[in-house]
């Protein structure tokens, strides 16, 4: 039986950049992936925003350092990953937007965002193109950004192989092993797959939208439920457009959406449905187009005559309050759980990566255990995070 440090399962947003930042660490890593190659699960559906405008102070930290390694990924190792420093922008068309971004102002900047409250004149000249009818302004963090999903998760791979780390692909996981344990009922020793067995005293669920069923094979019922979201991509034009543009207004049929465009010139757009899609379904419908072309059309009427070139589904694992669950499991000694991204693993994935590898080597700060204490498992949920 091979034996390794800690077995994730999962190679996607969260589970490639776990194995880097631990294969870094000096740790013998394993990664188990039920598709045929990295990425294919959730994060291949990812439009590839990066924000740290959060209203949650652990997913603030967590994103300002992905942003960070983002920022600098080519000129440290070289890889390409398209990224264009764009910003995002929250527009605000009623009262009630407007005072919560500036309430959310005050948290934003006490934890390090570059971001400001710009009224409407001055918004127009961010982003010319918005309707400026009924406008009242909104907020701008110019620091944020967008890259490919799949380039960057490319490298990442890359970059994890070449520091030491393993995947197997193809091979689904049929139970994790345990022992009896010293600080808990059961302690975990391996993973047993369809295609073989692996030792180690650390599994990490990073199982994305499956995550719940990989916690059923230790008896855990995790609060995980995917969330159907479909997006689409245009036609390449000339570029008009800096930022990521967020209306988070609800509508019939949706709860808010955004949109941004590559530098090659396509317009990628995403709308969150209201009320939720649960469950697996990736089929594209019918409803979406319409619904979310009248609200893009609206908001930037430039956008009437550009043509759509495909559309696609991808799964959003949700939680109760819209915030991922991070840490230990107490009944099982040696599982780890960084699950219910909700849509946002992408965004947090390099960050949380490192983070993971300290929690495994047991060198977390000050600052990781309150970033950890927000996102326990064991939590109460109360509410959801406005900007989830």
């Amino acid at each position: 039986m091979e034996g390794y440090d800690v077995i994730i399962i999962g190679a996607g947003s969260v589970g490639t950049p776990a194995a880097l930042a631990m294969a870094r660490a000096g740790l013998r890593v394993l990664v188990l992936e039920q598709f045929p190659s990295q990425g294919q699960g959730s994060n291949k559906a990812a439009i590839g925003g990066i924000r740290a405008t959060h209203s949650d102070p652990a997913k603030i930290r967590l994103c300002l350092r992905s942003l960070e390694m983002v920022r600098s990924w080519q000129e440290t190792y070289g890889h390409n990953i398209e990224w264009t420093q764009g910003g995002y922008c929250f527009v605000a068309y009623r009262e009630q937007e407007e005072q919560a971004f500036k309430r959310l102002l005050v948290k934003q900047k006490q934890y390090g965002l570059n971001i400001d409250w710009y009224d409407r004149d001055d918004l127009l000249k961010i982003v010319p193109d918005l309707n400026p009818e009924g406008l009242i302004g909104g907020t701008f963090s110019p620091e944020d950004g967008h890259c490919s999903t799949l380039l960057l998760g490319h490298a990442l791979y890359d970059e994890a192989k070449r520091a030491g780390a393993q995947f197997r692909f193809n091979e689904h996981v049929l139970e994790i092993l345990t022992a009896p344990g010293t600080d808990a009922p059961r302690r975990v020793t391996g993973v047993r797959t369809d295609k073989g067995t692996y030792a180690a005293p650390i599994v990490l669920n990073a199982a994305g939208p499956w995550a719940r069923e990989v916690g059923a094979l230790l008896g855990f019922d995790h609060p995980v439920t995917p969330d159907s979201h479909e997006g689409g991509i245009t036609e390449p034009v000339a570029h008009f457009l800096g930022p990521m543009v967020v209306d988070i207004r609800p509508a019939p049929g949706s709860a808010n959406y955004y949109f941004f465009q590559l530098h090659s010139g396509q317009v990628v757009f995403c709308i969150t449905p209201s009320p939720n899609l649960w469950g697996f379904d990736r089929r594209e419908t019918s409803v979406f187009l319409p619904m979310v072309a009248r609200r893009m059309v609206g908001l930037v009427p430039r956008l009437a005559n550009i043509r759509v070139r495909r559309t696609w589904r991808g799964l959003y694992p949700m939680t109760p309050d819209g915030s991922p669950l991070v840490g230990w499991m107490r009944e099982v000694e040696g599982y780890l759980v960084a699950i219910g991204m909700c849509g946002q693993g992408f965004m947090l994935g390099p960050g949380l990566g490192e983070l993971l590898a300290r929690m495994v080597t047991r060198d977390t700060t000050a600052e990781d255990e309150e970033t950890l204490q927000i996102l326990s498992p064991y939590r109460e949920f109360k509410g959801a995070e406005m900007l989830k």
